[in-house]
């Protein structure tokens, strides 16, 4: 299997920035499509952003359009998430995934990470 191990979550102000990053291991991580949910407390979880395998496809969800960015290094078997504006409203814990075709990392990926905290203060 992948195993998904993310980092770079903490407390920030309201528009302030983190970047997230995961690493991967287990498999051939330039093969795979990589991707980000978050889950709030009493709230499902959701997509938030996918990249293709070679990094030229990108995908966002509306409410993080222009304010998230994902990016990826093969070399490095890491996926980055920057978060710049942040708000209150995207206070949860983020996860990691990946999955062999891009269409399913944006629903239904194969593999996930344990999640990291990011919390927003208004």
């Amino acid at each position: 299997q992948v195993q998904l191990v993310e980092s770079g979550g903490g407390l920030v102000q309201a528009g302030g920035s983190l970047r997230l990053s995961c690493v991967a291991s287990g498999r051939t991580f330039s093969s795979y499509a990589m991707g980000w949910f978050r889950q709030a407390p009493g709230k499902e979880r959701e997509f938030v952003a996918a990249i293709s395998w070679n990094g030229f496809s990108t995908y966002y969800a509306d409410d993080v359009k222009g304010r998230f960015t994902i990016s990826r290094d093969n070399a490095k078997n890491t996926v980055y998430l920057q978060m710049n504006s942040l708000k209150a409203e995207d206070t949860a814990v983020y996860y990691c995934a990946s999955s062999a075709a891009l269409g399913r990392v944006r629903s239904t990926p194969e593999y996930w990470g344990q999640g990291t905290q990011v919390t927003v203060s208004s």
